[in-house]
Formats: structure tokens, sequence, C-alpha cells
């Protein structure tokens, strides 16, 4: 837009120039100030069609001043810079009405691009949202890449929504942290948090375990019992490893998006379902599609707005400062403060690390815990690398672990994400037929599809085998193997 009339305010002269150069060769009115004062004089005259200010300013904060903007002038757009960098930056910027967020260093193009796009949208507003209380030292992500700047600004245009996100990314990553900066920073802050690994519920359990169960629906209901969607309501319900539900799951879950309420297993009335949906998997839920494990429709529902986690390895201008905060963290813990010299931070940012974030905290805190020295060498880096078994790429699996020990892993994961609560009633009854339907169906695979056979392998009557087979919905192929 032609003739528009910008307002610059930033403290550094070389950027002043440099942008009021980009803006002035492509037909725009500039004036530019080192100053907040001489912005504010401007803009309470009435000066200006779009305003572009630094956060930190030698006289007052940027984002302040951008508040007491949007009083007197709601419809003035302003675009916000920042070499500060952090998501709480972002936030509070999208919090107080800013068009945009652009971190320093930032792309001349694009700042370009943004501002015809704010001329463009001039008269729209925008709602400040709901100011959030969280502290610069609470923040939940940490990095200051080019990778982690998008996301933040992502995050920022999210928090006011009650959009579906979908988070993807590898094992490590933090897709949980993103999940809780949604809701923490979001309209739903007042409400719960409530997640849900997908992976570490049997698949018998997973529908009582969302919806909650009325008493008498299945053997073991002695009472009613809450589900996931009721206990988040008001809040956000976090579904992690979604690709890991099953796919009679799948669709009741689907039914909930479309219609927007659920109900109770054993129930009849309808529950209005009030929650916000994050979803987040490390798997390739379009793969998953391609062979009949996902349904598509679901897809769709859930990845409204996808957001991608880059790995630890696409990211390495952050290792510093993850391991800065999880010295700082260990030390709040009671673990002695050290620190990490440069060839053992070098050491650190070369590294790939498979596990990711996760694996880069792991061995933060062992580097604490076991070794003396106060300031922590190369020589420890390379020891502790060479011995980590995700260092050569190859899983860990205890290849002398029973069915029991197996069963009782799997349980305690379960158990584990309840957290503080109990899982719902008729756990028993549940968990045995769990473990009752991979038997049978690979005991039929192993007949070739024969009943006769199978139930005199797995010692039972053969009309009681049949009966166990309709229950448990198992498919019986004849001759299949």
């Amino acid at each position: 837009m032609n003739n528009a009339s910008i307002l610059i305010a930033d403290d550094d002269q070389a950027i002043r120039t440099v942008l009021t150069q980009a803006l002035t060769r492509i037909g725009m009115d500039v004036r530019s100030t080192g100053t907040a004062a001489s912005l504010w004089q401007w803009v309470e005259r009435g000066d200006g069609d779009l305003v572009i200010t630094d956060v930190v300013m030698p006289d007052e904060n940027g984002l302040d001043l951008l508040t007491r903007i949007r009083k007197i002038r709601p419809d003035l757009r302003v675009i916000v810079m920042s070499a500060q960098n952090t998501l709480l930056t972002a936030v509070k910027a999208s919090e107080r009405g800013a068009f945009e967020y652009l971190p320093k260093p930032f792309d001349l193009a694009e700042l370009v691009q943004v501002v015809n796009k704010a001329l463009m949208a001039r008269g729209e507003g925008r709602v400040p949202a709901e100011k959030s209380e969280i502290s610069e030292e609470e923040l939940p992500l940490i990095g200051r890449s080019p990778a982690m700047q998008e996301i933040y600004r992502v995050l920022a245009r999210l928090m006011a929504t009650d959009l579906t996100v979908m988070i993807a990314g590898e094992s490590g990553t933090g897709k949980e942290l993103v999940a809780r900066a949604l809701h923490d920073y979001g309209k739903r802050q007042k409400g719960p948090f409530v997640a849900v690994n997908m992976a570490a519920i049997p698949r018998e359990l997973i529908e009582s375990e969302l919806f909650g169960h009325e008493k008498g629906a299945f053997t073991g209901a002695t009472a009613r019992s809450s589900g996931r969607f009721e206990q988040a309501r008001g809040g956000t319900l976090f579904l992690d490893e979604i690709g890991d539900m099953p796919i009679e799951a799948q669709t009741r879950l689907l039914r909930v998006l479309q219609e927007g309420e659920y109900t109770t297993v054993g129930g009849r009335s309808s529950i209005q379902a009030d929650v916000r949906i994050v979803a987040a998997t490390h798997r390739d839920l379009r793969q998953l599609i391609r062979q009949g494990m996902f349904r598509e429709d679901l897809f769709y529902r859930l990845n409204v707005v996808p957001i991608r986690l880059p790995p630890l390895r696409e990211r390495k201008e952050d290792v510093a400062d993850l391991v800065r905060h999880f010295l700082t963290v260990a030390q709040k813990e009671g673990l002695p403060e050290k620190s990490i010299d440069g060839a053992a931070m070098q050491r650190l940012t070369e590294y790939n690390w498979p596990g990711n974030i996760r694996e880069l905290e792991n061995l933060v805190k062992r580097l604490v815990a076991l070794y003396s020295e106060e300031v922590i060498g190369a020589a420890a880096i390379d020891v502790e690398l060479s011995e980590s078994p995700a260092a050569a790429g190859e899983d860990v699996v205890d290849r002398s672990e029973n069915l029991s020990d197996a069963v009782e892993r799997h349980l305690r994961t379960y158990f584990a994400a309840h957290s503080d609560n109990l899982p719902p009633a008729g756990l028993h009854d549940r968990i045995l037929r769990e473990v009752e339907r991979p038997l049978i169906m690979l005991s039929l695979d192993a007949t070739k599809g024969n009943q006769l056979k199978a139930a005199s392998m797995l010692g039972l009557n053969r009309n009681t085998l049949r009966k166990k087979i309709r229950d448990l919905g198992i498919p019986v192929v004849r001759g299949a193997r």
C-alpha cells in the first residue's frame, strides 16, 4: 500500500536505517525514533497507519507501550520486534494485541511482507487475550533457534483459540511441554490439564478411560467412574501417542469431535464435551492411514493445526541453553552446583542426540550426580557419550524379560499414567481380557484357524473357546497363517 505512514521505534540506529530504506523503497512514508516517548507522541496525535516497535527501549518496555496504544487507538496495527526471542515474549506480544511478532535478527523480505499484510488488514482489530501470569523463570520451552522461533509464533497465535492441535515429533522432543504451554498460556489456563498416554492403556480399557462408565456397565464396574473427558472439563485434554489408539476407539473419538458430545460406557444420556483437544504422536500417521491402522477422517479432525517439533540435531544452537537450564534445575533439586567448560559444551553441541532433549536432560543429571569436579570437561562427556546405548543407534531390549515381567512393566506404566488417581473400577477383568485376546489370536494363527486344535492346546472346552472368540471380537480365518 503506497503512501502509508509507518512509525518505527528502535534504539538501534542501524536497524532504523535499514527499515527506513527498505520501506521507503516500496513507497512508504517512514518516520523513526529511538525512544518510546517520541513514538507515543506521534500515536497520541493520531499519526501513522502502522507501528513497528522493539520491545527493549531506553525509556519504556515496548510491550507496555503496546498496551497503551491499544487503549487509545485499538485499530492501529503494531508489529513487535525483539532480540529476547522467548516463548514468553511471543505470547505477551500476542496477548497485548500485536499484529505480528518478529524475532531479531529478522528477514527483511519477511518484514516487508508482514507490513503489507498488516496494512491490508487495517480496521479489523484484534482482541487482546487474557494475560498470562507465568514468569520468565517458569518458561516451559527453552531455545532461541530459528526452528523454535517459528514454533513460538505459532503457539502465540493459538493461545486465544480452542483449535485442535496435532503435535508431531520424535520421542524426547518435548511434545507434552508444548501441549502444556498451549494450556498454561491459553484461554483455558484456569481449567484442568489432563494427559492420557494412549500407548500405556490396554485396548479394552480405552473407552472407559476416556469416557467413563456407569455402574454395572461391565463385570467389575461396581460404581460410576468419570472418564478423562469429564475430568478435563473446561480445560485441555492431551492425547499423547494418538497413533497407538485402537481403531475401534478411534471411531468413538471421531464421533465426539464431530458432535461435541459423548456418552459413558453403559450410559444413555449425552454429555457435552467441553475440552480443547491437543494430540501428539511420534509415528507417521499418514503411513498408518495407508496401512489401515488409523482413520483418515479422524486424522483431519485432529490435524487442524499441525506443529512439528524438530529433533535436537536440527536445533543444535539450543544445546547450550538447554544444558544451562538442566544444570539450574538439578541444583534446585538439591544436586551440587556444576558447570560445563567450553570444550565439553562443544562435544555436546556436535553430538546428534538420537534420544533428543530427554537424552540430554538425563545426561546432565548423570554428570552432576556422578562427577566430583565442579567444572565438567570434555573427557567426562566423551566417556558418557561413548557408553550411551543410543549413541550406537541401538534399541535397548531386555531379552531375558519373561511374560510376568513384561506384564508388570506395562501395568506400572499404566498406573503411573494416572498420577495420583486410580484407574477405573473393573481393572482385573479388563486386564485378563487384554491378555486373553492376543493369546487366543496367536493360538488360532498357530493352528491355522482350527478351533478344535486351538482349544486342545489352550486346555479349554471348544464351546468355551467359541464364546471367548465371540466376546473378544476375534476374527477367525480358516487356513490362514
